[in-house]
């Protein structure tokens, strides 16, 4: 008796292994049948002994490779054919392509074994991967994931690697980017390729110099860590005055020389997708004071290519890793664009000849509570398909400004893609326009629906508006951060929301940012916000705290404040005139910019060179055993701060540290936040409340409002697959757009 199954599997089920796994396991078990890609993902067909076709069933899903992702498996009964081979066949195509493609992956350990084996055909070469690891995303160009349409299409293997890449025995069965030192890509620094240019990078990095680095992604920019002359340097020429710059460890033991390593942080700074984890620095650690400045904590991951592993091994020394860019633009990719935008920068370009499809930076994550909380998601996780809690036409949502990324959707997938950077000139917007096309492309969807911010001079919205032929959907920046972490979770609302950031256009025109929504995928009421005060000079106020400082302070008493140190009178008196009047001061409830106002009243930042940094700076000094709070009113759903910058100006004046000042005014926002969520979820009979928007990246302040809404009873969900601030907006827009939708037919 002979029985036959019929198998569609959908996930990430493409170059990762699959194929050779089932056939593997297919002939383990005696079966015969074959299977192949297609454009929806794997299918496969298997008849034999029943029970033998029962435990590959059984097996199928529970021992796939690392790197797969299995959403569904679909099994039909068929008659059987008599067969007695089991085969891999060609991909099908023809279809819509609708199987999501796996994101780049560390090298695994048995490719990291071979690199430094001596002995191995491929010791030292810096682009050795099987189907467990290496490039995915950032080379593939279509589905079904197939060399021909990678950019590995050009190198023709040679017989070696060809007989592994036929061989169903060998880890690298039809591993797509499979190459040597024969046929493979080359690195080159100069003239010097292979192993002469490596030993020339590692020799310039021990010698202070700068080098441009390409690796999976695109390019980064490096140096020794510990070399304070060598870190000045990258910051005046890249011209970031102060933003911290990551680092790259050469292994977890490493690490914890430079940061404190909990088991969720060592556990994120190990994963296949090896982030930027940041965590806590050590007291001592060997890195330059220009490295991180102000900052207690350091970004730091681990090598995720055997190039970064082979320079960490060379260098023996930890290594700033930063983008290759100068500020504010998108990172260097192709290869004759970083040497001219890097020329001014880098002495020396460390190259290859394998090219980068899409640009990716590297993703950023930190622990909180034992569990990821992302800041920046890219390299590793993109394009790692989201669930919708419904099913959506085709639709592209656009984002925001700030750390911008967009999303497309249909059904019940959606795609985010890489981190873009701030959409604030022509060339990030182009990176964003050929990410869109690039993922319409790659998921086979035709938009009838556009989402965007209500902000009518975002570079998204213009970008989305110019798409003709198409309905337009506008979502208000803070409902967006509502609906992506309700989505997030699987969840449609209702739900309350704490939705603090930095800078969101109302539906009343005034700039929002901490507000207490209530709802759900569909729509919001505004329950709450924090007290209104002015904005003096627009923009300027957002890079000169101190304006902020003065906004708050005249809100708060009858009388003229006094000017803050290093503030000359008259500026102070005319910011403070804006302020009272409104000239040129558009009204604001950001709760970013009240710790802007905290930061600079504490004398901690007056003036910023990168977005949050007040703010980040004004945690880091924060002393976490002090355990007083300021009184911050609450009534109505009203958080008036007015009585907590008095008090911290007092205290300031009375000369109460900085540090002492800085925590009690966490724990004052973390209170008010929880009083007013559990009067509103009551009023309102919620029990679930959203965290989300920038001002959550904040380490202490997530921690002591968690906590707090807890003890109270109610639920509380965060972002974890998605960061808390903008990076997240254009999959809540997604989710808004699809809710607000008929159902896709």
């Amino acid at each position: 008796m002979t029985r036959r199954a019929s198998g569609r599997v959908e996930g990430v089920v493409q170059g990762v292994g699959f194929r050779p796994y089932v056939y593997r396991l297919a002939r383990e078990e005696g079966l015969a049948g074959y299977v192949l890609n297609d454009e929806r993902g794997v299918l496969l067909d298997v008849e034999g002994d029943p029970a033998a076709v029962e435990r590959f069933v059984a097996r199928l899903p529970a021992e796939a490779p690392p790197l797969a992702s299995i959403e569904s498996v679909a099994w039909a009964s068929l008659p059987p054919t008599g067969g007695r081979l089991f085969r891999i066949l060609e991909s099908a195509r023809g279809g819509e392509p609708d199987a999501p493609v796996a994101a780049d992956a560390a090298t695994c350990a048995a490719c990291l074994g071979e690199l430094f084996d001596p002995g191995d055909r491929r010791h030292r070469y810096p682009f050795v991967n099987c189907t467990d690891c290496g490039p995915r995303f950032t080379i593939v160009r279509g589905v079904p994931y197939d060399r021909p349409l990678t950019t590995m299409a050009g190198f023709v293997m040679c017989p070696a690697c060809q007989a592994e890449y036929d061989d169903p025995a060998d880890r690298r069965f039809h591993a797509q980017p499979n190459a040597c030192p024969v046929c493979g890509p080359t690195v080159r620094l100069g003239e010097a390729t292979g192993d002469a240019a490596l030993h020339l990078a590692a020799t310039a990095l021990l010698d202070g110099e700068i080098v441009a680095v390409k690796g999976l992604g695109g390019y980064h920019l490096a140096c020794r860590a510990d070399d304070e002359q060598a870190v000045a340097r990258l910051r005046a020429r890249k011209h970031r005055e102060d933003r911290p710059f990551a680092l790259m460890a050469r292994d977890v033991a490493t690490a914890r020389t430079l940061v404190e390593l909990g088991e969720a942080e060592a556990r994120l700074l190990a994963g296949h997708e090896r982030p930027i984890v940041l965590a806590p620095r050590r007291a001592g650690a060997p890195v330059a004071a220009a490295v991180a400045p102000r900052n207690a904590e350091l970004g730091v991951m681990l090598p995720y290519s055997p190039l970064h592993h082979l320079l960490a091994h060379d260098t023996a020394t930890t290594l700033v890793m930063t983008s290759g860019n100068v500020s504010d633009e998108p990172i260097a990719y192709r290869d004759d664009d970083a040497r001219e935008r890097l020329a001014g920068i880098a002495d020396h370009v460390l190259l290859h000849d394998r090219p980068i499809h899409t640009r990716t930076d590297d993703s950023v994550v930190r622990a909180v509570g034992g569990r990821p909380l992302m800041l920046r998601r890219s390299r590793g996780h993109v394009p790692a398909a989201l669930a919708l809690p419904l099913a959506a036409p085709g639709l592209l949502a656009c984002g925001a400004e700030l750390k911008s990324t967009f999303c497309v959707a249909k059904g019940a997938r959606a795609w985010v893609g890489h981190h873009i950077g701030d959409l604030r000139n022509e060339e990030t917007l182009r990176s964003f326009t050929e990410g869109v096309a690039h993922f319409e492309e790659l998921f086979a969807v035709s938009p009838e629906v556009v989402a965007h911010d209500l902000h009518p001079d975002y570079l998204s919205t213009t970008y989305a508006l110019a798409r003709e032929g198409v309905e337009h959907v506008a979502v208000q920046h803070h409902h967006a951060h509502l609906a992506a972490v309700l989505a997030e979770h699987g969840e449609r609302g209702p739900a309350l929301g704490a939705i603090y950031d930095g800078t969101g256009y109302g539906t009343d025109g005034t700039v929002w940012g901490g507000e207490l929504l209530a709802g759900d995928l569909e729509g919001f009421d505004r329950a709450g916000a924090l007290w209104p005060v002015r904005l003096p000079g627009g923009d300027r106020a957002v890079r000169q705290p101190w304006r902020m400082a003065c906004a708050w302070l005249v809100a708060a008493q009858d009388s003229e404040p006094a000017p803050l140190p290093g503030i000359a009178p008259r500026t102070w008196q005319a910011v403070a005139q804006l302020a009272r009047t409104g000239l040129a001061a558009p009204l604001t409830t950001s709760m970013g910019r009240l710790f802007d106002a905290v930061a600079a009243l504490c004398g901690v930042r007056t003036e910023v060179t990168y977005e949050g940094q007040a703010a980040v700076e004004l945690e880091a000094i924060s002393d976490r055993s002090e355990r007083g709070a300021y009184p911050l009113d609450v009534a109505d759903g009203v958080l008036d701060a007015r009585p907590t910058v008095l008090a911290v100006a007092d205290d300031v004046a009375a000369g109460v540290e900085p540090a002492v000042v800085g925590a009690r005014f966490h724990r004052a926002v973390a209170q008010a936040t929880a009083q007013a969520c559990a009067e509103i979820a009551g009023a309102r009979g919620l029990d679930t409340v959203v965290l989300s928007g920038g001002v959550w990246q904040n380490r202490l302040l997530l921690e002591l409002t968690l906590a707090l809404l807890r003890d109270g009873g109610l639920r509380v969900l965060v972002p974890e697959r998605l960061p808390p601030n903008d990076g997240a907006i254009s999959f809540g827009q997604a989710a808004v757009a699809a809710a607000l939708s008929p159902p896709p037919r």
